[in-house]
């Protein structure tokens, strides 16, 4: 397919009955979730499987996607693809929920993380709810410090973990502990378990 008009899509809803999207910027929305997820370009780029350039001329609004790139960054954002075209909810507080069985989650693997992202079918969420396999074993196994915005709470589940945080001394967690901190502050998490020790982490979405 061609490239998508960005000022409307044609959506087709189950049961087959279409409308057209109302006109919405189609760079603001997609830069909007992206922050609102608290990733950088390149971890977005990464996960959708698009070069870094083309995430950023995206969201500049220096080039209209193709429905494959569309479909990759959904994917990558867990949403689907009308929800790229659907605008912030605002207004009164709805009764929406969402429930993830044991393994039901999205998971994202990289070197240093095994994520199972909760709560998946939930849009703008104010916090990212997620179950994490500390997979890396060492400082020097991070491409430097993670960073994002937002403040991150995580609950150690399994095994022992090592935090360390550009601005405090590392610290030593094991089963049942938990930690709150700015996450713009540099930080990593390391297993020292023999096996992949597992954590609870939310992030605050801001």
């Amino acid at each position: 397919m061609g490239e998508i008009d960005q000022t409307s899509l044609r959506l087709v809803r189950e049961g087959g009955e279409a409308h057209v999207a109302a006109p919405l910027d189609l760079a603001a929305r997609v830069r909007e979730l992206r922050k609102a997820r608290g990733w950088t370009l390149e971890r977005a780029a990464k996960q959708a499987g698009l070069a870094r350039s083309t995430l950023s001329k995206i969201e500049n609004g220096q080039m209209s996607p193709t429905w494959d790139a569309l479909k990759k960054l959904a994917d990558g954002l867990a949403i689907s693809v009308p929800q790229l075209f659907t605008p912030a909810p605002h207004g009164e507080p709805s009764a929406r929920m969402a429930v993830t069985r044991a393994q039901a989650g999205t998971r994202q693997v990289t070197t240093t993380y095994e994520h199972e992202l909760l709560a998946g079918a939930l849009t703008h969420k104010q916090m990212l709810p997620y179950r994490a396999r500390i997979r890396a074993r060492s400082f020097a196994d991070f491409d430097g410090w993670v960073r994002h915005d937002g403040e991150e709470f995580l609950l150690v589940l399994t095994g022992m973990v090592r935090l360390f945080t550009e601005f405090h001394e590392a610290v030593d967690l094991r089963r049942g502990d938990s930690a709150y901190y700015d996450a713009r502050m540099g930080h990593n998490l390391i297993s020292t378990s023999d096996d992949d020790a597992t954590v609870l982490w939310v992030t605050s979405l801001v």
